[in-house]
């Protein structure tokens, strides 16, 4: 298991949202506030929790970790470039003509990403059954996935929900990246979740609730795993959409679609310099 010092996860943290900021600013793209929203959760995973080999991606004892939410794609690869799966350089070309770096991740475009993902509601039924086979292999390695709070309006979401339920796939989590925001406005008002973790535990899983911006909470949780023996894992991570990035689109539907202007980018006093 990789584990970083606590005291250098919020740098790294920092590192990852620059970027995230810089891909937005260059590519003129969108999905700059669901990628911002999900950095804590990231680097608490690559950088304390997940067992991968960067030198090795498809090292067969790794764990898995299945990015659903595909959309904000740049958070992800900003996390790999900080993790030492490719240069750092690279993610100056996200969705460039012939980049590496698609708006929907791809599955090995770059060395860690496990799957294509973007079309909602397909993660969890992956990594469930990743989990499956592992478990009829006996194998050790775990399988974490990342969902957006969109995601849990899709069905076959809740499908796979109920057959990780039932074969109590311990060496599964999912974390909710539970922003409370999607395409068309607040999740509330498009389609109401709650009482979203009594839904998940009333399909046999074990879950928890967590401040998705505080590191320690995160690497504490994600450190105790599994939460309840012979059970699969669900912790729902209240975040903020567009956490710390332009002020103006914090929680807001704008942080979905506008990317930042040079102004914002001065505002944050960042350059879109990678080197």
């Amino acid at each position: 298991m990789y584990v970083r010092r606590m005291k250098s996860l919020p740098s790294i943290a920092t590192k990852i949202r620059e970027s995230v900021i810089r891909m937005s600013y260059v590519s003129q793209s969108a999905h700059m506030g669901g990628s911002l929203s999900c950095v804590e959760i990231l680097t608490a995973l690559y950088f304390s929790v997940l067992k991968v080999y960067p030198k090795n991606p498809l090292h067969p004892g790794r764990d898995r970790f299945i990015f659903s939410k595909g959309h904000d794609s740049k958070a992800l690869y900003a996390t790999l470039a900080e993790r030492g799966f490719f240069k750092k350089t690279v993610l100056a070309s996200y969705e460039k003509n012939n980049s590496l770096l698609p708006g929907h991740p791809t599955r090995q475009c770059v060395p860690g990403v496990e799957i294509t993902s973007g079309s909602l509601g397909h993660g969890l039924s992956i990594a469930a059954g990743m989990a499956f086979t592992l478990k009829q292999d006996s194998k050790n390695a775990r399988v974490f996935t990342l969902l957006s709070d969109g995601e849990c309006n899709e069905g076959s979401t809740w499908e796979a929900i109920l057959f990780a339920g039932h074969h109590r796939l311990e060496n599964l989590t999912v974390i909710v990246d539970y922003n409370k925001l999607q395409g068309y406005g607040f999740v509330k008002n498009v389609l109401n979740l709650e009482p979203l973790l009594q839904k998940w535990t009333s399909f046999n899983w074990a879950g928890r609730v967590v401040d998705g911006h505080n590191l320690d909470a995160l690497v504490e949780m994600l450190h105790d795993l599994p939460i309840t023996k012979n059970m699969p894992s669900v912790i729902i991570a209240n975040t903020t959409k567009g956490n710390g990035g332009v002020k103006r689109y914090l929680n807001s539907i704008g942080s979905q679609y506008h990317p930042p202007t040079s102004e914002d980018m001065a505002d944050l006093h960042l350059s879109a310099d990678w080197l």
